[in-house]
């Protein structure tokens, strides 16, 4: 499968991991941070799986769960905000790439 969806989905893929910490930040109740995360790969995670079929839509929110654990051990090294936008930029570019990107169409080799 190679449907581009509608929308595009890098920037939910990764503004919910922003938006989703300064939540948790704002609040102090790090579950509503948690809930943010969860319907932005939820949503994201049925539109790859629609545009890009089910081995994308996999590792995809296989990433974003990485990078959330990931940004949990960065944020020591550099600082909480400062490690979420890393990991905000990885996902946002990686989901570019694997799910919204325009693919070209084949080359004709006889041409």
């Amino acid at each position: 499968m190679s449907v581009k969806p509608a929308l595009p989905t890098w920037p939910i893929a990764g503004g919910s991991l922003l938006v989703g910490f300064g939540v948790a930040e704002l609040t102090g109740v790090r579950g509503l941070g948690g809930v943010v995360l969860f319907i932005g790969a939820l949503w994201c995670g049925m539109q790859w799986k629609a545009s890009r079929g089910l081995p994308v839509a996999v590792a995809l929110v296989v990433l974003f769960l990485a990078l959330f654990a990931i940004s949990h051990v960065l944020g020591r090294q550099i600082g909480s905000w400062p490690s979420v936008f890393v990991v905000t930029a990885v996902m946002a570019l990686a989901t570019w790439a694997a799910a919204d990107r325009a693919t070209p169409p084949p080359v004709d080799e006889f041409m």
